[in-house]
């Protein structure tokens, strides 16, 4: 039934519970934040009884005591100090103090349970279940880009309706949406909604405006804002802000909520403990963390603050053979015809299942004599590891969704909601599944090891070699596969007779394996793309027409890239059906030609030309005059704040020009653009999907030009 946790600044915590009848509040003043300090090893000897009488001294700190638990899953239950701080937002600061008291050598202690986030925390600890039982409210506040560099607000959209006009006229619309709807959840295009609406509310001397449903305490910012690198890209965090009552879910800093929806968040929310407004702001990552360290409070295991695992020791021939990916089977470049795509069902998760693939029993000490482990030869204990037991109710929870989402649209008239309350709950499910291999090999994974990602990999290409080794002997070619996923065709040179069914193979595979190969799809055709400048087959690039229907899969091409403009993707997709249809690159140029014409005759509107590009770093840390150094001049010259991590939007209207003349901001709604820019991106675009039969980018602007024509046939494979 609690749908939110809020910390007052003086220590005491309201809880929100919802009913029909309403939201309520429950005052919690009794609620003390714990942490754990204990020896790193546990063959180390430290005196807790001094570390206690520092803390017993420390004003921050309730009180101490000295108990027994696990400090990691190989560990045994041992003595550790436990501290009760008077404030959540003292945690950190109170352990940090831990590794600064005289007399305990550096690296000797450990402090756990330190860095959980604020209401995740309250729910473990106190056993809180932050899933409501009634349904949520919800108000959305939308406002423009331009007036995110004002003071004020001159414009703002309020639960879809837009609101124009002087400061007093906008907070009283906004203050008249909260009091109708009542709102449980509010959702803003960015956070900076709620300081800003405030402050315009001082300045106007509205004095009665609060977003708030605690009287005292109008909002908390919980976070600033901050810029980081994750795998080599630049992400932007914005400012978080809380406000007591409702939860707060900002457009701008929400994975999940783009990528499910409420449902989704809610079913993630149930099985990690995070309430719903931390669920909306954490990464996959986080929430996959979130309940593994579930299941570890379940096992009385604690969790470190810091990642300190060692690797094993391995010989230079087995870190040769364990320093490699999946399974990876090149494309042969070309079109080609009758294909059929099988899948592995959620093959590492089911992996890390079927081969009890776990930090706590990878290369145990009690079977170091055997080799589970394929080409590595890892042992691998016989008692299950705790990461199963994360991970088997999630794969198979998700796959009765699936089932039940089947059923639904099964039916003469499917329930809409009833749709999207599965699909939200199955998406928000999936991304669990997808990130829990590589977060095994993330060095600041609380619980991973790298072990465990060398062992999955290990198994991944072992099932996949099994299984084109099966297909090939049953009579079919495979001419591409990767990961989980392997595409075959009918081998010619084996009869209709001989070909032994796909159905029956992926049967026989799925019995051998103990993991399921599904039957994805038939292709009348699949066309694979070579690499930019090279003959290779590129791995994740394809398209092709499903059989029995008039659509199209397609990877990897422009159509597919978040960065293409609208009208670029809608002539790729228009090309790529009249390339199914007619099999003639004179067609595909000539719907080609038709859009250029249309660029050049100025009938495009720009507002699909824009381009959506992500900033790696601030204005004055380029060197070069690019496009996007362009963009963030004209944002700064109107006041509009982009960080690095963040997305800018514009319009290419002169591609010449070296200074902010050069693209126009989308929000400007720029009246003009450049035809020769634009025309070289759906040239580029034409060629990812002639590149399978020989066309390339020369070849295209010939033909354009009228000095050559060839037909397909001349090209094929």
């Amino acid at each position: 039934m609690t749908f939110s946790i809020d910390f007052l600044d003086d220590g005491r915590v309201l809880k929100w519970t919802k009913t029909d009848a309403g939201a309520t509040a429950e005052m919690n003043d009794a609620y003390t934040p714990r942490f754990y300090v204990g020896p790193r090893d546990p063959e180390t000897n430290v005196d807790l009884d001094g570390v206690r009488a520092f803390y017993d001294n420390h004003p921050d700190v309730d009180a101490t005591a000295i108990v027994q638990r696990r400090p990691g899953f190989r560990r045994e239950r041992e003595a550790v100090l436990a501290v009760d701080v008077s404030h959540v937002g003292r945690v950190s600061t109170l352990a940090e103090q831990a590794r600064q008291l005289p007399g305990a050598p550096i690296g000797d202690l450990a402090c756990y349970n330190v860095d959980f986030s604020r209401e995740f925390r309250y729910c473990l600890e106190t056993g809180t279940d932050p899933t409501p039982t009634a349904d949520l409210t919800t108000l959305r506040l939308s406002v423009p880009t331009p007036e995110l560099g004002n003071e004020t607000v001159g414009e703002l959209t309020i639960g879809g309706e837009q609101v124009t006009g002087p400061p007093v006229d906008i907070l009283n619309a906004v203050m008249g949406a909260v009091e109708d709807v009542d709102p449980d959840v509010l959702v803003c295009s960015t956070a900076e909604i709620v300081p800003t609406l405030h402050e315009m509310a001082e300045t106007a001397g509205v004095e009665e405006f609060s977003l708030s449903r605690w009287p005292d305490t109008e909002y908390q910012q919980l976070a600033s804002r901050s810029t980081f690198a994750s795998y080599g890209r630049v992400g932007h965090s914005p400012a978080r802000y809380n406000v007591p009552g409702r939860v707060f879910i900002d457009e701008s800093n929400t994975f999940f909520f783009d990528e499910t929806n409420l449902d989704g968040l809610l079913d993630l929310g149930e099985r990690s403990r995070k309430p719903l407004q931390e669920a909306a702001w954490a990464s996959i990552g986080n929430i996959l963390t979130a309940i593994q360290i579930r299941e570890a409070h379940d096992r009385d295991v604690l969790t470190p603050w810091n990642s300190w695992r060692h690797e094993f020791y391995k010989s230079m021939r087995t870190l040769h053979d364990a320093d490699r990916g999946g399974f990876i089977f090149a494309p042969e470049v070309g079109i080609h015809e009758d294909v059929h795509e099988l899948d592995f069902s959620s093959l590492y998760p089911n992996i890390i299942c079927t081969r009890n693939v776990s930090p706590d029993v990878i290369r145990c000490d009690c079977h170091s004599d055997r080799e589970d482990v394929p080409e590595l030869g890892y042992a691998i204990c016989d008692e299950r590891g705790y990461l199963v037991d994360v991970l088997k109710p999630i794969i198979e929870d998700r796959d009765a969704i699936k089932e039940q989402i089947r059923t639904e649209k099964a039916r003469p008239d499917p329930d809409a909601d009833r749709l999207a309350e599965l699909e939200g709950a199955s998406d928000a499910l999936k991304w669990i599944l997808v990130a829990c291999f590589g977060y095994q090999g993330f060095s600041n994974a609380k619980f991973g090891r790298i072990e465990c990602h060398e062992a999955i990999n290990a198994f991944a290409r072992e099932i996949l070699l099994t299984a084109k080794e099966r297909l090939e002997a049953g009579g079919w070619r495979v001419v591409h596969g990767i990961v989980d996923s392997i595409w075959v065709t009918p081998d010619p040179d084996v009869s209709d007779v001989d070909r032994v069914d796909l159905d029956e193979l992926a049967a026989e595979l799925t019995d051998e394996v103990d993991i399921r190969l599904e039957y994805e799809a038939h292709y009348d055709w699949v066309a694979f793309v070579p690499q930019r400048n090279s003959e290779a087959g590129a791995l994740t690039k394809y398209f092709g027409k499903l059989a029995d229907s008039d659509e199209f899969k397609i990877r990897g091409i422009e159509a597919r890239q978040r960065s293409t403009p609208p009208f670029v993707e809608r002539v790729q997709r228009e090309c790529l059906r009249v390339f199914a249809e007619e099999r003639d690159p004179a067609a595909v140029l000539d719907r080609l030609d038709s859009a250029i014409t249309r660029l050049h005759a100025g009938q495009v509107d720009p507002q699909a030309l824009v381009e959506r590009n992500r900033i790696s770093k601030p204005l004055e840390a380029y060197t070069q005059t690019t496009q996007n150094v362009a963009a963030l001049q004209r944002a700064a010259e109107q006041n509009v704040a982009v960080h690095p991590g963040q997305t800018i939007e514009y319009v290419v209207v002169d591609d010449e020009k070296a200074s902010r003349d050069r693209v126009a901001l989308a929000h400007e709604h720029p009246e003009r653009y450049d035809p020769e820019y634009y025309e070289g991106l759906l040239i580029r675009a034409v060629e990812s999907l002639l590149s399978p039969v020989g066309w390339e980018r020369l070849d295209i602007q010939a033909a354009l030009s009228k000095t050559q024509r060839t037909d397909l046939s001349t090209f094929s494979s």
